[in-house]
């Protein structure tokens, strides 16, 4: 039988340090929903209630205070087990658990993943490719590569590289639709969109001599994957806002063009690794600084 008495030690405590059911799920990478019932499956299972609920705050009740102290002395005591365990010099070994965006973590991440098993044959790795943040806590995830800018949260990341967006479309698009000269040029060519979490990308904001220009892209095809848009884009259905690590290459190989290198659109995210705070195992540790070494000097 599945025993979560860890998992729902973690989620009330950091409810309880945070004092919200928002925070505490920002803080753990997980969802609000996922928060309140674990915290709710808990006083259920303990048959008290460990919560005085408001519409505006959270109060320990007595017996809340007691478990916190417990659940916190629990953490602790596991968190320093595991390090412990998997102390510097020894063989790392178990199952790392990463989760990546799909055409980043196919086109990037996996690659450097032969590498990483080979100089650890004990461990194993799963990888899990998502275009949505999946929960750290309710998905066991080790590391989670995010890609963009990160919201506030107790997350602990490190920075793999910059990101850079840049506008392409494929030769055949122009070559039906005319040329892109200016920004106000898009309002002539079928564009792709994201729809979902990342609609914001659908704006592109340019740098034009009298001030910042803001195109909102509207497409007849959007994704909320972004393999699939850059298919399309590939098969010249539409311009996009592609990442720099699909769309370099594709550019060298002629199979598709940048447009409007001089105006933008412009980026200020990065791509990084995140992972939960607190102790991590030393399999999480040598994972990360592989990272790190493996985007030093990014290919594109």
């Amino acid at each position: 039988m599945k025993d979560d008495r860890l998992t729902m030690m973690r989620v009330f405590a950091a409810v309880a340090e945070t004092g919200s059911f928002t925070q505490a799920a920002q803080s753990l990478g997980a969802s609000q929903p996922f928060v309140s019932q674990t915290v709710a499956r808990l006083e259920d299972r303990l048959g008290l209630r460990l919560l005085d609920r408001t519409t505006r705050a959270l109060a320990l009740t007595a017996e809340g205070r007691r478990y916190l102290e417990g659940a916190q002395a629990a953490i602790a005591a596991v968190d320093a087990a595991e390090a412990e365990l998997h102390g510097e010099g020894g063989r790392l070994d178990g199952t790392l658990r990463v989760t990546a965006p799909i055409a980043f973590g196919m086109d990037r991440v996996r690659p450097t993943l032969p590498a990483f098993l080979e100089a650890h044959p004990g461990l194993a790795v799963e990888l899990l490719l998502s275009d949505n943040h999946l929960d750290l806590i309710g998905e066991r995830i080790d590391v989670a590569v995010r890609m963009g800018r990160l919201p506030d949260s107790t997350l602990v990341s490190r920075k793999l590289c910059d990101l850079r967006r840049v506008l392409v479309a494929a030769p055949a698009l122009l070559a039906r639709h005319g040329p892109v000269r200016t920004p106000h040029d898009l309002t002539g060519i079928p564009v792709l969109c994201w729809t979902g979490r990342r609609e914001g990308l659908n704006r592109w904001r340019f740098d034009l001599a009298d001030g910042p220009w803001t195109f909102h892209a509207e497409g007849r095809f959007r994704s909320d994957e972004g393999m699939s848009l850059f298919a399309m884009c590939l098969d010249g259905l539409g311009a996009m806002r592609c990442a720099e690590h699909l769309a370099r290459p594709a550019i060298e190989r002629g199979a598709l063009v940048e447009l409007l290198p001089e105006h933008g659109p412009f980026d200020d995210g990065a791509i990084y690794a995140v992972t939960l705070p607190g102790p991590r195992a030393a399999r999480t540790r040598a994972f990360l600084d592989h990272m790190v070494a493996s985007f030093r000097k990014v290919g594109w």
